[in-house]
Order: C-alpha cells, then structure tokens, then sequence
C-alpha cells in the first residue's frame, strides 16, 4: 500500500454517510489536544494533510481518506477538552457511538494518548470501547520529543496500566514532531490491512 497515493474523499456529518464498501478501515482517535491530525500527517509523510489547529476540536466530522484504493484512514472528532458547546460535544459523542456500532468495519483502531500524561477517563473509555467491539487497536503515546530520556519507559508503564491494555496490545512511543515511532505504526497497519 503507498501511502503517498492519499485522497480526501468525505466528511460525514451522520451516520448514513458512513463508507461501506467493504475496505480496510484503520480509524484514528484520541483527545482533542493530543495531536491526532500530527499523527496522521507523520504517518502519510505530509505537512498539511489533516489540518492541524490551533485550538483543539477541528475535527468535527468523520473524515475518510482514501489510502492507494486499498484502504481508508478514519479521522474521528477528538474528545475531551474542545472550545465548543455541550450540545456539539454531544452531537460529536453520538457520532462516535454511531461509528462503533459497526466494529466489523474497523479493521485496526489507532488511539492516540499524551506520553507525557496518565491517561484520562475518556481515554479509558475509548480503550475499552476498542475492547468491548472486539476492534485490534494500538495505542500511540505521542508527544515523546517532550519527555526526558529516563521518563519514557515508567510513562508507558503508566499508559499501559491506566488503560488496563494486554500484553499483546501494541503500544508505540510516538513523537509526530521528530517522526519517533512511525515505521512501529506503518507495520501495524499494513499488517492488518
């Protein structure tokens, strides 16, 4: 799969415009401060790809790129801590919900945490969301270029505890910045898709 071959292809508001057609389906989430659209611009090796905000809470919608006719990378509405009304955040959080009930559909869930912080409620959540559907996911502890050396290892101990993840549960120290941990994630999904 080329990841250079990346088109937008839509953003779905509701349910009804969710993709269906049966390829791969690798969908992105995490916090709304956590850097997921970095993540995704690492990963395709491109600047500006997904936009990246100032303010947390850009992605609103569910926003399918297609990957090389092979596959679609799924960026989900960041939860959490957005600069938004609550009837948003809700609307955002039954979208969400709308999503994970086709689980057959995700064919690898990338959850993006913050290395450098015990993970929140919501991301327990969210991990055992994954878990609950039966979804492989691994979990992207991003923002690592900002951890001195000896904090790294007890940070993803942390992570890995908080969020009760498996021995088998890939977790991948990540920097989107310094592009730490990217070859780790591109396996990962080529290896499920």
């Amino acid at each position: 799969m080329n990841l250079q071959k990346v088109e937008f292809i839509t953003s779905a508001a509701q349910p009804k415009a969710f993709i269906a057609d049966g390829l791969p389906q690798v969908a992105f989430v995490g916090k709304s401060n956590v850097g997921k659209s970095s993540v995704l611009n690492c990963v395709l090796q491109r600047k500006n790809f997904a936009r990246v905000g100032q303010k947390p809470g850009k992605t609103i919608h569910i926003n399918y790129f297609r990957i090389d006719n092979k596959a679609y990378f799924v960026d989900l509405p960041g939860y959490g801590y957005a600069q938004v009304a609550q009837a948003e955040k809700d609307r955002w959080g039954r979208l969400m919900e709308s999503y994970f009930g086709y689980p057959e559909r995700i064919t690898l869930g990338v959850m993006i945490v913050d290395a450098r912080h015990e993970p929140t409620k919501l991301d327990c959540v969210m991990a055992q969301l994954f878990q609950s559907c039966g979804c492989e996911f691994v979990v992207v502890a991003n923002k690592l270029d900002k951890l001195k050396k000896s904090e790294i290892e007890p940070n993803m101990a942390r992570i890995r505890q908080t969020l009760q993840l498996s021995e088998d549960t890939l977790l991948i120290p990540f920097s989107a910045e310094k592009g730490t941990g990217r070859g780790d994630l591109v396996s990962a999904i080529m290896n499920a898709c």
